[in-house]
Formats: structure tokens, C-alpha cells, sequence
């Protein structure tokens, strides 16, 4: 089955032009949120999109850019739509996702005192498939980001890479493609500077011509335009746009 790819936004945590770096993916009837920043209420609402029309939300980690607006959607689908939207996550993200994001702002005494008050909560196993839908099947992968912050990255109908913020992986990029038959990578991608906790233009133009014709850049900052001609065979994404995969 085509999976169908349409990008919330494409931009960097401190993106003002492209939002946070948010997707959908579509199966035939079927709607999965991939992380829930802070302008995913925006985009949805510039899609013509409510809350009501996602299946279900995943979440890769815990920075604001990813999770930011997962309490207006919580709010959202507990009193206007009367229910709980699944919420898929690596177990290890559930208790700081509340402990340390969402109960400031959700906790009301003996009404919402949990994630599984406003989510039906469904932890993934890390590197096993799992079914989401009759069509979507999600891998999680931990990749490295920041030292002590977990982040999960997706492997998609088993031949999809969809990157978490990440550092530079190269051994992992190679083992998908040539012995896991990855034949699409969304990767994340910080244009400038050097890679202490994100994955730089400069470090995937170091691969192989062969794998970064397979690559689509993403978490890009405002001056993405200035890069047009200058990431070899790899193409932006851009938000909103449909695409299949």
C-alpha cells in the first residue's frame, strides 16, 4: 500500500517561516500525526484540517518543536470531541512527557491527573515493527541527540526512514539502505554550523552519491532558500505539499 506524506511544517525549533517539523501520514482511512509542536495547531487550522480528523498521534521525543502542542490537542479531544486519541511513544518518553511538559498545564485535581486521562497511551517496543493501521508499520529506532534526552526515529512500512532529531549516523543510513532495502530517507537537516545535536547539510553531502539521491531534507532553518544549489541530489521538503512514498 502507497503511504502519502503531507508536512505540518518543515522548519527548525526556531523556525518563524516553515513551522515545527511535524507530518501526517495517510493510509487509505487512516491518519497518523507525527509529533505535535507548538505550530501544529496553526498548520492544521491553514489545511482546513480540525483535531478530529487524526487517527492517532507519535511522538519521537520530548522538545517543544515535537510536543508543544499536544495540550491544546488533549484539551481539544477531551471536551469538544468527548475522546481519547491514541498516542503512540517509546515507553522511556511517557513519564517525563508528563512530568516534565504536559502536567502544568493539563493537571486538573481529580479530572486530568495523568497522560492516561487525556491519551489512550500505547507505548511501541524500540526495534520491533509494530501495526498502526492496516497500513503503517513503525519501527522505532533510537538515534542520538542530546545526551540524556531520549529520541526514537521511525523506520516506515519497512522501507521509510523518517529521522527524530539526530547527530550524524552514517554507519545507520548505510546499514538501511543496503541491507534493510530503505529506499526513502526524511532527514533532518541543520544548514549551518557544526553538528553538536542535529545532523548538518555538510555531513550528508559527505555520503555517497548513490544514498543521498534516496535523501528529502527537513528541520531546515528560514534561510533554506540560500541552499537551493548546494545539497548535491537531495531535495527539500516542502510543507503542506502531498507527497507518496
Amino acid at each position: 500500500m502507497t503511504l502519502k506524506l503531507q508536512m505540518l511544517g518543515t522548519g527548525s525549533a526556531f523556525s518563524r517561516k516553515y513551522f515545527n517539523n511535524n507530518a501526517l501520514i495517510f493510509d487509505e482511512n487512516f491518519t497518523l500525526m507525527v509529533d505535535c509542536g507548538v505550530t501544529a495547531p496553526t498548520a492544521l487550522h491553514q489545511l482546513g484540517r480540525s483535531w478530529d480528523s487524526i487517527d492517532a498521534v507519535l511522538i519521537t521525543h520530548t522538545h517543544a518543536d515535537h510536543v508543544g502542542g499536544l495540550e491544546e490537542l488533549a484539551f481539544q479531544m477531551k471536551m469538544r470531541y468527548q475522546r481519547k486519541i491514541p498516542l503512540y511513544l517509546a515507553e522511556p518518553l511517557a513519564g517525563p512527557l508528563w512530568e516534565h511538559t504536559l502536567k502544568g498545564g493539563l493537571y486538573q485535581e481529580k479530572y486530568i491527573e495523568s497522560l492516561e486521562d487525556v491519551f489512550t497511551v500505547i507505548p511501541l517496543p524500540v526495534g520491533t515493527p509494530a501495526d498502526l493501521s492496516p497500513g503503517i508499520t513503525v519501527e522505532l529506532i533510537h538515534t542520538r541527540h542530546i545526551p540524556g534526552r531520549d529520541s526514537y526515529s521511525l523506520y516506515l512500512n519497512g522501507r521509510v526512514f523518517y529521522s527524530a532529531d539526530m547527530t550524524f549516523d552514517p554507519q545507520l543510513l548505510h546499514q538501511l539502505v543496503t541491507e534493510r532495502r530503505c529506499d526513502t530517507i526524511l532527514h533532518e537537516c541543520q544548514l549551518e554550523g557544526e553538528g553538536q545535536v542535529h545532523t548538518t547539510l555538510s555531513e550528508l553531502l559527505s555520503l555517497p552519491e548513490e544514498l543521498q539521491s534516496n535523501i528529502h531534507l527537513m528541520h531546515y532553518a528560514d534561510n533554506m532558500e540560500q541552499f537551493r544549489n548546494s545539497t548535491g541530489p537531495m531535495k527539500f521538503l516542502e510543507q503542506h505539499r502531498v507527497y507518496e512514498l
